[in-house]
């Protein structure tokens, strides 16, 4: 972890010398003498935005950004109005039940935190083009490589999000499929200079974009092919996935085939990917050793801008007060989830099923405990968390407080500052039991069985077999994924995102599915006299 912090440091420091002193201490063929320095100032330099301590930036860990568009617009989990706290003008409500506007700030500030990371790794091109005879072949391929991943990687959120997105100079919007098949080739173009190294692991790679990373995101585009290669999702007509073509090497297969061998190239190819026995190991204090998780963000509790809000966000005030923190207890699970997870009754006396034994790993419900120790709420009474109570608005209900199950799943760091927001945890983006569970999406999707890939998943947590019928498989991704940000994804891709259920029933009547793509921010419009907006919104 320090290696990479020091690494990064420089980056920081090296670019912040090139844009306050322009004709200063530092010009540019000072700062690209050398191979080195053009690692760490054009390759490196852009893994401070994966993370993020700013609103509206990072890919996870921040708020009112890529995660929360990704989470908090699904059945998974919510932010209900708890009183005077968390009515926000109603941006939380608006996310829940799809009635978003091209004007919401939030949207705009994510489009610009996407395109700035994009914009950068431009200019990074640029700059390597520009010093090529600095490098050797093998350097200049492979700081090319890394870093149009790295644009990829962006512009793979940014079509997931916004559908039409542009990518060239001339600022043309692009159909969401030639953007999709843009990103695939500069990914498999890429993937042969790329380091087959660990990226989760301490080391030169750590934090950084290596093949497994890739092969990880070419499934995940290859899974939603259905959805990406649809140019109007509003018309009701809908692709085959077994009638697309991708190519993989020297084989031209269909989306669901294309899924599979990316997959497999997780655990056949070094690093050799692995599950790991335990649940918990991918998301414990010190999880750099992980043999499962693909590409984290880096975390650590000194030297670090990256923040992890979650747990903030999530457990009332007392619960954090016996961690030894703040919190602004908002986030909750939703009465689905429960549900889903074998919670039926609110009351655990009165509850005939048998959880899911994620349930615990995943969340605090009931009475809460920290250390061993009874959890007072601060009104001499044990702190009660109740999964069954949570509504869109609790104001002047008994349970305004203390309704929902909260986010668990990361292991507490009783050494982490900042209100447990800067912790030893790496906060997990890819890891293989998702790639796993594509997998056996993919066999059933292309009329085959999924059986072995999903039970593998359910051994790991002590669950019994069950068949692989589509309808398990989304029910198993939100049970082994829940709070890792891919819950809008995969919604999407089965057809049940914008679906009304028990305790989303103030939703939009969208029967046409625009929902599915956010607008085009209303101020990005306005600079772009050109464009128009996505199917649906004014």
């Amino acid at each position: 972890m320090k290696k990479y912090i020091a690494f990064i440091a420089i980056a920081l420091l090296t670019t912040s010398c090139l844009k306050e002193y322009p004709k200063g201490q530092l010009t540019e063929d000072e700062a690209y003498q050398s191979a080195a320095d053009i690692e760490r100032n054009c390759v490196g330099d852009l893994y401070n935005y994966i993370g993020s301590g700013n609103v509206s930036e990072g890919l996870m860990g921040t708020e009112r950004g890529v995660y929360d568009f990704n989470s908090l617009t699904t059945d998974e989990q919510m932010i209900p109005v708890r009183g005077g706290d968390w009515e926000d003008g109603g941006f939380w409500n608006r996310l829940y039940n799809h009635t978003w506007k091209p004007t919401e700030t939030e949207l705009n500030d994510t489009w610009n935190y996407l395109y700035k990371v994009i914009g950068l790794a431009n200019r990074s091109l640029n700059i390597i083009e520009k010093h090529r005879s600095t490098l050797t072949d093998a350097q200049y391929q492979a700081y090319t490589a890394e870093v149009k991943s790295i644009r990829a990687m962006f512009y793979f959120y940014t079509m997931d999000l916004f559908g039409r997105i542009t990518m060239d100079d001339d600022l043309i919007l692009l159909d969401r499929s030639k953007a999709y098949q843009r990103i695939i080739a500069d990914l498999q173009a890429s993937l042969p200079y790329l380091s087959a190294e660990a990226s989760n692991h301490e080391g030169e790679m750590y934090g950084r974009v290596t093949k497994g990373v890739v092969y990880f995101l070419l499934a995940k585009l290859a899974l939603n092919a259905e959805i990406y290669m649809d140019d109007n999702w509003t018309d009701g007509n809908h692709l085959d996935g077994k009638e697309i073509t991708i190519q993989v090497g020297e084989k031209k297969l269909n989306a669901w085939e294309a899924t599979i061998a990316y997959c497999d190239s997780l655990e056949t190819r070094q690093p050799y990917y692995q599950l790991e026995s335990d649940y918990q190991t991918n998301f414990s204090v010190y999880n750099e050793n992980s043999k499962e998780n693909i590409f984290t963000i880096p975390m650590n509790n000194y030297q670090n801008t990256n923040r992890f809000k979650y747990i903030f966000r999530s457990i009332h005030y007392a619960h954090a007060s016996a961690i030894g923190m703040d919190a602004e207890n908002g986030t909750c699970a939703t009465i689905s989830t429960m549900k889903a997870y074998g919670i039926t009754e609110d009351d655990p006396n009165h509850r005939t099923t048998t959880p899911d034994n994620r349930l615990a790993i995943n969340f605090f419900i009931d009475t809460v405990y920290d250390r061993g120790n009874l959890v007072n709420d601060g009104y001499g009474h044990a702190l009660v968390y109740h999964p069954m109570e949570v509504t869109e608005d609790l104001t002047g209900s008994v349970y305004e407080k203390i309704a929902g199950a909260r986010m668990r799943k990361y292991e507490i760091d009783y050494t982490a500052l900042d209100d447990h927001k800067v912790q030893n945890n790496d906060i997990v983006l890819y890891r293989l039991a998702d790639a796993i569970l594509m997998k056996a999406e993919a066999l059933v999707r292309n009329g085959q069985n999924g059986d072995n890939e999903l039970n593998r998943i359910r051994d790991r947590v002590g669950m019994p077999h069950i068949a692989a019928t589509l309808d398990n498989i989304l029910n198993e991704r939100l049970l082994e994924l829940m709070w890792e940000g891919w819950r809008r994804n995969d919604l999407i891709r089965f057809g049940k995102y914008t679906s009304h259920y028990n305790d989303r029933i103030n939703a939009i009547d969208d029967t046409t599915g625009f929902t599915t793509v956010f607008p085009i921010p209303y101020d990005v419009l306005q600079l772009h006299k050109g464009w128009t907006q996505n199917y649906g919104y004014k």
